[in-house]
C-alpha cells in the first residue's frame, strides 16, 4: 500500500490529468484501464503511477487509438528490440542519443527521441530518458574538447522540441499560471524547459522567460502576468548575493510563493528556506506536485 501522501482522491487525479471523474470511472468499469485502491468504505484512491498511466492513455487517444484498443496498445507498447541482448531499452536509447550528440547527428537524435514518444507519454520519456541523459552528458562535458559545441547543439535541439510541445499543450491548460525563469547568471535552460513541459502536462500554465533573468524583472513580470507562483531554475552555483540578498528581495517583492529548482535547491536548501522560498530539488515531477499542493493552500493564493 502506498504511503498516505501518495494516495490521491479522484478529484485530485482529475485535476492533475484533465480527465473528468465520470470518464475515469467509465475507463475503470468498461475497459479495465485503471484499477484504483479502495478505502475501507470503498472510496477510490490513486497513486502517481495512475497519473502517469492516464497520461499514456491520453497520448495514445490523441494519436487516434480508440479507447477500446488502448489497453492492448499499452500492454504491447514496449518494443523488445530497442537494446541488444535484452538490455534495458532506456539505456539503449540513451546510448544512441549520446552517440548522436557526439557526432552532431540531428537525424539520428530525432529518430530515437520520436520513437520513444510513439509508445510512451512525454512525461515518461522525460523521466526515463531525457533527465538521465542530461546527467550523463553533464559528466561527459566536464573537460571534454568540443563540450561547449555539443551542449549548444543539444540545447538548440531540445529547445525546439520541447518548445513545440509547450505551444501545443499550454493553451489547453486550465490551472494556475506559473512564472518560470533561470536565476541571474544561469544560462542552462534544460531543467527549466523540462519543468515547463511537466507543468503544462499537469494542467499548470507556465509563463517561460528563459535564461539569466534579473530578480527585478521577475517581480515586474509576475505582477503584469498575474502569475500564481514563481519558479527559479538554478543548476550551477548562483551568482554572488543571489541567495542572501536577491532571493529574499524577490520573496518580499511579490505576494505569491517562490520556488527554487535544480541542483542549487539541493546544495543550498537551508539558505533558500531562510529567504522565504521553497526548495524543489531536481525531480521535475515531484516539483510540480509540490507546487500543486502548495497552491492548494488558501493562504498562498493572496494578491
Amino acid at each position: 500500500m502506498p504511503a498516505p501522501a501518495e494516495r490521491l482522491p479522484i478529484r485530485t487525479l482529475s485535476s492533475l490529468t484533465g480527465v473528468s471523474p465520470l470518464t475515469l470511472r467509465a475507463w475503470e468499469r468498461r475497459y479495465g484501464l485503471i484499477q484504483p485502491l479502495r478505502t475501507p468504505k470503498g472510496h477510490r484512491l490513486y497513486t502517481h503511477q495512475h497519473v502517469e498511466l492516464i497520461r499514456r492513455v491520453l497520448a495514445l487517444t490523441g494519436r487516434g487509438v480508440p479507447i477500446g484498443q488502448v489497453r492492448a496498445a499499452l500492454e504491447s507498447a514496449e518494443p523488445a528490440t530497442d537494446a541488444p541482448g535484452g538490455a534495458d531499452p532506456w539505456t539503449g536509447r540513451m546510448d544512441r542519443m549520446a552517440a548522436a550528440i557526439a557526432r552532431f547527428d540531428e537525424r539520428e537524435l530525432d529518430h530515437v527521441y520520436e520513437a520513444a514518444l510513439a509508445v510512451h507519454a512525454v512525461e515518461h520519456v522525460t523521466q526515463r530518458l531525457l533527465l538521465p541523459l542530461l546527467e550523463r552528458l553533464g559528466a561527459r562535458w566536464q573537460g571534454l574538447p568540443g563540450a561547449i559545441a555539443e551542449e549548444h547543439f543539444f540545447a538548440t535541439y531540445l529547445r525546439s522540441k520541447l518548445g513545440a510541445r509547450l505551444v501545443h499543450g499550454v493553451p489547453h491548460a486550465e490551472g494556475a499560471r506559473v512564472l518560470a525563469a533561470c536565476a541571474p547568471g544561469e544560462h542552462h535552460e534544460f531543467g527549466l524547459l523540462l519543468f515547463a513541459l511537466e507543468a503544462a502536462a499537469a494542467r499548470l500554465r507556465p509563463v517561460l522567460l528563459g535564461a539569466d533573468v534579473p530578480v527585478d524583472e521577475l517581480v515586474a513580470a509576475q505582477r503584469r502576468a498575474t502569475c500564481d507562483a514563481i519558479v527559479v531554475s538554478s543548476s550551477v552555483d548562483p551568482a554572488p548575493g543571489f541567495l542572501h540578498r536577491e532571493l529574499p528581495q524577490l520573496v518580499r517583492g511579490c505576494c505569491v510563493p517562490v520556488f527554487v529548482g535544480g541542483a542549487t535547491a539541493i546544495r543550498h536548501r537551508a539558505a533558500i528556506g531562510a529567504a522565504g522560498a521553497v526548495a524543489l530539488g531536481t525531480d521535475v515531477g515531484d516539483g510540480v506536485r509540490l507546487i500543486h499542493a502548495r497552491l492548494a493552500r488558501p493562504q498562498t493564493r493572496k494578491r
